[in-house]
C-alpha cells in the first residue's frame, strides 16, 4: 500500500470531528532491526549575512532561515523581478525577443559607463534586438539593459515598475516593494529573502526557457565580452542560477539555485558588509554552496496526494449521497530530512457534521502533515464531487438522526 493511500486510510477512520493520526514507521526487515536516522544536523550559517534562507524549490518549504522575512536592499537582485516581468509580457504576446529597443538617453546616462554600476555596453540612440539586451540584463546586469527593457515594454522606467509592483503582489511577494528597475540604491526598494526564493521558484516553473540564460557564463556584444557575475556556475556544475548584487548599501548579495538529479533547491544570502570585493565575492558565494550542499545532504522531497485524488471520505447528511469525498485542489509534495518520511503525522479539521447541498471544490477543513510536532504542510481540503439535497424523505430521515445524535 502507498504512504498516500495508507494515510488516507488513517484520515477516514478518524473523520468523525478534529483529529489527529499517527502513521507508524515502516516496518523493520526481519531479522533486520530498522536503525533510527541520525539527526539533522544544523544548518551552516553565511558568515556576516543579514538574512539567508533555504528552500526546496519542488514544494516551496523553507528548510533554514534567518529574516527570512526582513525587507532590505537587494541591490541588482532586483534583475530577477525585471526579466521575470519581461518574460511574462513575452509569454503574453505583448513584446518579442526580436522587438528592436531603443536605447534613450536616459538608459544610458542613468544606467551606463558613466555610472559606478555595471552596464551592458548599449550605445546611446542605437536599436538593439531585445534578446541581445536581455542577455545583457542577466548575464552582465547591466542597469542600462534594465532601463531600456523597461522604457521599451512600459514606456517609462516608473510605469515598468508598477508593473513589477503588481507582478509581485500576483506571485505573493507581500515583504517587497520596487522603487527601480535595476536595483540601485532608493528608498523604499526592498525586498525580503522569502520573498526572493520565491520569485526565483516563480521563474524556474514559469519561463524555463528564459531561465536557461542565467547559466549562460559569457556573452559578447558590441565587441565587448561580458562575464556573469555569479562564480557558483564556475564552481559547482549543479549550480545554473540566479542573480547577484551589490553596492554600498546592500552589500554582497546572491540568490542561486542548483539540480541535483531530481531535486532542487533555491539559496538567497543577503547583506554581507566588507570593504574588501574579493571578500565580498568569496563569502557569498561560500555561504550559497555551504547551504545548497547541506540541503542536498539532508533532506528529500515526496509527493503525498495528487490533484483531485480522494484523501477521504466525510459523512454528509441530507443529501443523494452519504459521503462525499475529500481531496486538495493541488498536489500535496513535502520536503522532509532524509529517513524520515515514514514518520509524517496527518491531522485533518472537519465539520463534526455536515450537509447537503454542497458543491465540487466547497472548502471543507484542513489537511496537516506534521513532523517532531511541527507542522511541515497545510491544504485546505474541498469537496471532489457536487452532493445535491436529498428528497423529503431522505432529508427528514436524516433530520431525525439528526436531532437523534444531539439529544
Amino acid at each position: 500500500m502507498s504512504v498516500s493511500r495508507f494515510l488516507s486510510f488513517l484520515l477516514a477512520a478518524v473523520l468523525a470531528g478534529s483529529v489527529f493520526a499517527q502513521v507508524p514507521a515502516p516496518m523493520p526487515v526481519p531479522d533486520q532491526p530498522q536503525a533510527a536516522p541520525p539527526p539533522t544536523p544544523e544548518a551552516p550559517v553565511p558568515e556576516g549575512a543579514k538574512a539567508w534562507i533555504l528552500m526546496d524549490h519542488v514544494s516551496g518549504q523553507v528548510l533554514a532561515g534567518e529574516k527570512i522575512d526582513e525587507p532590505l536592499n537587494p541591490a541588482s537582485i532586483t534583475k530577477v523581478m525585471t526579466s521575470y516581468v519581461v518574460a511574462a509580457e513575452v509569454a503574453a504576446g505583448r513584446a518579442s525577443l526580436d522587438d528592436m529597443v531603443k536605447i534613450s538617453e536616459n538608459a544610458w546616462r542613468q544606467g551606463g559607463a558613466g555610472t559606478d554600476g555595471s552596464y551592458s555596453a548599449l550605445e546611446v540612440n542605437t536599436e538593439v534586438k531585445l534578446d541581445d539586451v536581455l542577455h545583457g540584463l542577466v548575464i552582465q546586469s547591466g542597469n542600462d539593459a534594465a532601463i531600456a527593457l523597461a522604457e521599451h515594454l512600459a514606456g517609462t522606467e516608473a510605469a515598468f515598475v508598477d508593473m513589477m509592483n503588481a507582478y509581485a503582489g500576483k506571485l505573493g511577494m507581500t515583504g517587497s516593494h520596487f522603487e527601480n528597475a535595476h536595483g540601485l540604491t532608493a528608498d523604499g526598494h526592498l525586498m525580503t529573502a522569502r520573498d526572493i526564493a520565491m520569485l526565483s521558484r516563480a521563474l524556474i516553473n514559469h519561463f524555463p526557457d528564459h531561465y536557461a540564460l542565467y547559466k549562460v557564463k559569457e556573452f559578447t556584444y558590441n565587441g565587448i565580452q561580458q562575464y556573469n557575475r555569479n562564480g557558483l556556475l564556475w564552481k559547482d556544475d549543479s549550480v545554473d542560477g540566479l542573480k547577484t548584487g551589490h553596492t554600498s548599501a546592500a552589500g554582497y548579495c546572491l540568490a542561486a539555485s542548483a539540480k541535483r538529479g531530481d531535486q532542487r533547491l533555491v539559496s538567497v544570502v543577503l547583506g554581507i558588509d566588507t570593504n574588501s570585493r574579493n571578500e565580498g565575492f568569496r563569502l557569498r558565494e561560500q555561504g550559497n554552496l555551504a547551504l545548497l550542499n547541506w540541503g542536498f545532504r539532508n533532506f528529500e522531497t515526496h509527493s503525498v496526494y495528487g490533484a483531485g485524488e480522494q484523501v477521504a471520505e466525510h459523512p454528509i447528511w441530507r443529501g443523494v449521497a452519504d459521503t462525499v469525498s475529500l481531496g486538495l485542489t493541488e498536489p500535496l509534495l513535502v520536503t522532509v530530512p532524509r529517513g524520515r518520511y515514514g514518520e509524517l503525522k496527518p491531522s485533518m479539521d472537519v465539520p463534526r457534521q455536515l450537509s447537503a447541498p454542497v458543491a465540487k471544490g466547497q472548502a471543507i477543513g484542513t489537511l496537516r502533515l506534521s513532523l517532531d510536532g511541527k507542522v511541515v504542510a497545510e491544504r485546505p481540503l474541498v469537496a471532489l464531487a457536487d452532493v445535491a439535497e436529498g428528497g423529503f424523505f431522505k432529508r427528514m430521515s436524516d433530520d431525525f438522526w439528526l436531532w437523534w445524535e444531539s439529544d
